[in-house]
């Protein structure tokens, strides 16, 4: 498959023409310019400043991943027909892409401990099963999983469930994503979220992009980065894979974009996977040997910097360089850069997150820009590029396994009810507890809890353990076929903008968005605070709580979120001014951080040792072009150039070493499995270290976790890689042919 030139640009016009052939212009229009906020990444986009607008009201703000979400929300629906045809062996034998393309849910589905089959049953059926398991059993007995896609509203009321029921077994995405940003910000500023605005990035002069690739995972990102380098600003790019949407990329809605392309990257550097703590220290090295740091802002904003300072200057060059895989020379282009800057803003994603170390690497990047004073101002600051629409909104909502101390207190007092105040557990600590048979059931808001866990083989065999697992989803996924309990039952939803009721959801940016919602495009979905506020009042029919009927109306549920959650307070108002807002509290503007001491904290941290030997490799899983999370759209990843998702990406030295070839068949294994036969392409990546696509390759993925934030390292998993030998298909490759789909 041939290689783009740039990312965005033609190709994605392209696309968006493609689409609105298939599914109509004015139905794509009308979904598209909608008043509701984007369902994919937390950008922000939509809501009640009208369709394709991102937070400052520019049109059009729209981007590939935006229509893919929308127009698998349009597809035709799954007939029951489906799966009286097709079984479980079958729908195993589907792809992430195959199963998502069978159309829409609208009926719900279950299966018993001994069918090879989904039935379609009732609504009443199917939420008497739900209520009745959890009122035959204790309240620890059950967890509760919430994706990033759903609501305010929808995940307040799913805290407020789990914890009026009796349990904190409570938690969300973000544990297998972004929690280690929210802990390592929470140690060193007081604040688990961004301090910095849309606005900000677009007046810095320097934005540090590291662990991450917004080019195929945040597009509307891009338009940002380039307006940076319009304005004559520098973009350092820190990533061990040459990702070509970073290096030249063509924003579609800017016309000089469009036709000449934007350079983004100003530096590239490609450290190896888990050596950017080394690289961090490094450049704070170089800026402390010179004296080029803010010493008045130190003094008086921040405290630990002797510790930290000492910590540095303690640590060798040969360390940095070889625990980083970055030169000296390299190293200081970036201190260069960084003490020329004024105004300067850290962005990072999952290439950070997803190590055993991934809250120390977090706090090495804060470290950095406290040196210089860039945080707590204007145009300055720190900003984890979080991929879900509302994943910080869930969390802003509570649903965590333990809910800060000012919420609960508030929660406690309106509901008038005793809260748990048990230790909860994390979503990989729900998932052991299910292998250890310690729980008995699941109740999942969304998402694909089995397609998003490390070790697939284990996330299959713990789920299988429960005696009752229940999805609520709008279409089909890998969870479904592979994470059924003895019990499943699978409650199809609506899509945000098919709601009756106006939702809200909160980006990235701390902003809250104010979404319309519309009308059902099929019968038969139910909206998720209607099943929620359903299934609690089934459960609780014989101890009366609160009124749960009345939490049907989202506006009921908006008021109590603006009694008990801080900052939301104007929540309270939506209904009557439709008025979008900023979560009180969470920018920093001022060098006053929300700490005890209202000072932020350096930390000192270790370089950790490069894992590995020689004759292993580090690998990351990684999300492609054509993708969403653990949404397949599209098998090619056209950015990277690659029409299949069965292969290694290895730099040629190491193919080269290991004496393999192109499109050579190898087996690829780690401590918890393997994968044959797998293709080996070259690509440009830093040399002993591998890519490999996500979620196919969480059977690779071991269970381990950072101890703080209790986050898999999904990049950065050690493997090993031998000839594949003579190949045969399986039986299950055999079957693994495209079934028709009966929606279509």
């Amino acid at each position: 498959m041939k290689r783009m030139k740039s990312g965005g640009g033609w190709a994605a016009i392209r696309y968006t023409l493609r689409m609105a052939n298939r599914v109509g212009w004015w139905r794509l229009w009308k979904s598209m310019s909608s008043r509701n906020a984007c369902k994919t990444c937390a950008l922000g986009m939509g809501g009640q400043l009208g369709g394709m607008r991102n937070e400052a009201g520019h049109w059009p703000e729209v981007c590939k991943k935006s229509l893919q979400a929308m127009i698998g929300d349009m597809q035709a629906e799954v007939r029951p027909e489906f799966f009286q045809r097709y079984g479980f062996a079958e729908l195993r034998t589907l792809s992430p892409r195959e199963l998502e393309m069978c159309g829409r849910l609208t009926q719900p589905l279950y299966a018993g401990p001994a069918d090879t089959h989904y039935r379609v049953i009732g609504w009443d059926e199917a939420l008497a099963k739900i209520a009745g398991h959890l009122k035959a059993t204790t309240p620890d007995q059950n967890f509760f999983y919430a994706s990033g896609r759903s609501s305010n509203e929808a995940g307040f009321l799913f805290q407020l469930f789990a914890r009026v029921y009796g349990t904190n077994y409570l938690n969300n995405c973000s544990f297998y994503c972004h929690q280690a940003s929210g802990v390592g910000l929470t140690r060193s500023l007081g604040t688990s979220t961004a301090t910095v605005t849309l606005e900000d990035i677009e007046h810095a002069d320097l934005f540090f992009l590291i662990g991450g690739n917004p080019a195929s995972n945040h597009p509307r990102l891009m338009r940002s980065l380039m307006t940076i380098r319009r304005n004559g600003g520098q973009v350092i790019v820190v990533n061990p894979v040459k990702e070509l949407g970073l290096v030249n990329f063509s924003v579609p809605s800017d016309w000089r974009s469009l036709l000449f392309g934007t350079r983004i990257a100003s530096l590239y550097v490609q450290p190896h996977i888990g050596g950017d703590i080394a690289l961090l220290t490094g450049i704070a090295k170089l800026l402390l040997e010179r004296g080029a740091v803010d010493n008045a802002f130190i003094a008086a904003a921040t405290e630990g910097h002797d510790a930290y300072r000492e910590q540095v200057a303690a640590t060798a060059w040969e360390a940095i360089v070889e625990g980083s895989g970055v030169d000296r020379a390299t190293i200081e282009k970036i201190a260069d850069l960084y003490a020329a800057a004024k105004n300067v803003v850290f962005g990072w994603t999952m290439g950070i997150t997803h190590h055993q170390h991934g809250v120390e690497n977090v706090q090495s990047i804060v470290n950095l820009a406290l040196l210089r004073g860039m945080a707590g101002r204007p145009a300055a600051g720190l900003l984890p590029i979080r991929g879900h629409s509302n994943v910080q909104g869930i969390g802003s909502m509570g649903v965590a396994p333990a809910l800060k101390e000012a919420l609960f207190e508030r929660l406690q007092a309106q509901l008038n009810v005793p809260l748990p105040r048990t230790q909860g557990l994390d979503t990989m600590g729900c998932m052991h507890a299910a292998d250890r048979g310690e729980v008995r059931a699941g109740l999942c808001l969304g998402g694909n809890l089995f397609g998003s866990n490390p070790d697939a083989n284990f996330a299959a065999n713990a789920l299988g353990k429960l005696d009752l697992i229940a999805y609520l989803n709008t279409s089909l996924n890998t969870g479904h076929a592979w994470g059924r309990a003895r019990e499943t039952l699978v409650l199809p939803v609506l899509a945000r903008d098919e709601e009756c009721q106006k939702t809200t959801q909160e980006s990235m940016f701390n902003y809250v968005r104010v979404s319309d919602g519309g009308v059902p495009r099929l019968p038969g979905p139910r909206g998720e605070v209607a099943i929620l506020a359903d299934i609690a009042e089934r459960t609780f029919a014989d101890r009366p709580t609160i009124d749960w009927k009345a939490m049907q109306d989202h506006a009921n549920v908006r008021q109590l979120i603006a009694k008990v959650v801080p900052g939301y307070e104007q929540i309270a108002a939506v209904d009557k001014t439709n008025q979008e807002f900023a979560v009180e509290g969470r920018i920093l503007h001022t060098a006053r951080f929300p700490t005890p001491s209202g000072k932020a904290q350096f930390s000192a941290i270790a370089i950790p040792p490069l894992r590995g030997d020689d004759k292993q490799l580090r690998l990351m899983t990684v999300r492609s072009e054509g993708q969403f999370n653990t949404v397949v759209y599209e098998d090619e990843d056209i950015y990277r150039g690659q029409e299949r998702r069965d292969v290694i990406l290895m730099n040629p030295d190491d193919m080269q070493r290991l004496g393999l070839s192109a499109d050579q068949r190898v087996r690829v294994r780690s401590s918890a499995g393997s994968m044959a036969p797998i293709l080996v392409r070259p690509f440009d990546i830093r040399a002993g270290n591998a890519l490999m696509y996500y979620p196919e390759a969480n059977v690779l993925v071991p269970t381990a976790t950072d101890p703080a934030s209790k986050t898999p390292a999904f990049k950065s998993v050690l493997i090993e890689i031998e000839p594949a030998g003579a190949w045969s298909p399986s039986p299950a490759d055999e079957r693994r042919k495209p079934l028709e789909v009966l929606g279509s």
